[in-house]
């Protein structure tokens, strides 16, 4: 059986489709728990203050496995053999990215805290519908009419999930729209990490440490801006503020970290359909765990996105690497 590490070698590097689904398989799971962790807090830490405190636990999750990669002489991006100018472009390049992050966070946290978690779930599995409209406007990657097919269908889940299982327009909510703009942001993010990715030597957890950086740079200034520092503080000394952050940003990172993993092996497509299974765990957990009510428009809904999104899965079979 073929071990699978985090710590791959940057020489020679061969993607693997076993590999990609393995990681994606991991990023399922964790995909799966984080709305409950999200939803679980405090109601008196608001989205905002939780989205700063999960990304700071995320660059402390960050620093062991960069320590190890150091000191396996997996330098990365620090390699002495990549120039100056290309270091500062990758380094420019996932800092912007990391503000993208930071909306998509606060998007996150404050969707399944308005829309709902089943919801919001759901509509977070639009991902592959924007990565595929990506993919082919950016790096002109055709689809079959296969691939076409499901994603309309796709959008006709989501649509009907939106307006509640009325189908009238005007029944979707903004903080549904809301959840909607966070896997469009991922997908643009996460094409332009891949294409990077791809050309120069940086490891999936430099990218995530690096993007966790900025996202925390950029939630400081917001709030020290909106409210000023002693906020930041009254949350830090909270125990039971920092558990939740703890978690939240502990499975937020190693699942970021699988992903951009995954992304070295599969296209963006096809890891984003197999974590498919993520809103049907999600519910379950919000009935058994938040007493939430499973209502027959949502299983509806559901039932479309899963066949949507396998649908993609086997249609798009052939872009897998190998």
């Amino acid at each position: 059986m073929e071990q699978v590490s985090l710590l791959e070698s940057e020489e020679k590097f061969v993607p693997k489709r076993s590999r990609g689904v393995f990681f994606a398989m991991g990023c399922l799971f964790l995909l799966s728990w984080m709305p409950i962790i999200s939803n679980s807090r405090p109601a008196e830490l608001s989205a905002l203050h939780f989205a700063l405190y999960l990304t700071i636990w995320e660059v402390i999750c960050a620093i062991p496995l960069t320590s190890i990669e150091r000191s396996r002489d997996q330098s990365g991006i620090f390699s002495p053999s990549l120039d100056r100018d290309s270091k500062k472009r990758v380094i420019s390049i996932v800092l912007a990215t990391g503000v993208i992050f930071a909306v998509t966070t606060f998007l996150y946290v404050l969707s399944f805290e308005s829309a709902g978690t089943v919801n919001a779930a759901i509509a977070l599995q639009a991902y592959p519908l924007f990565s595929i409209s990506l993919e082919f406007i950016m790096i002109r990657k055709r689809k079959s009419w296969k691939e076409i097919f499901f994603t309309v269908l796709l959008v006709t889940g989501i649509y009907y999930l939106g307006t509640g299982g009325t189908w009238r327009m005007e029944e979707i909510s903004i903080y549904f729209l809301l959840a909607l703009l966070v896997p469009f942001l991922w997908s643009v993010a996460h094409i332009i990490l891949k294409q990077t990715m791809a050309k120069y030597p940086i490891t999936p957890n430099q990218v995530t440490l690096i993007r966790v950086i900025s996202s925390t740079v950029v939630f400081l200034v917001v709030i020290i801006l909106l409210e000023g520092p002693a906020g930041i503080w009254e949350g830090l000394i909270n125990p039971q503020f920092q558990l939740y952050a703890l978690l939240m940003g502990a499975f937020y990172y190693l699942e970021l970290v699988l992903w951009f993993y995954s992304l070295r092996h599969v296209d963006v497509s096809v890891a984003s359909s197999v974590t498919t299974p993520a809103p049907v765990f999600t519910a379950f957990l919000a009935i058994l765990i938040l007493r939430e009510i499973l209502l027959p428009y949502q299983a509806v809904a559901m039932i479309i996105t899963l066949v949507s999104l396998y649908g993609l899965l086997y249609s798009g079979r052939g872009s897998i690497s190998e």
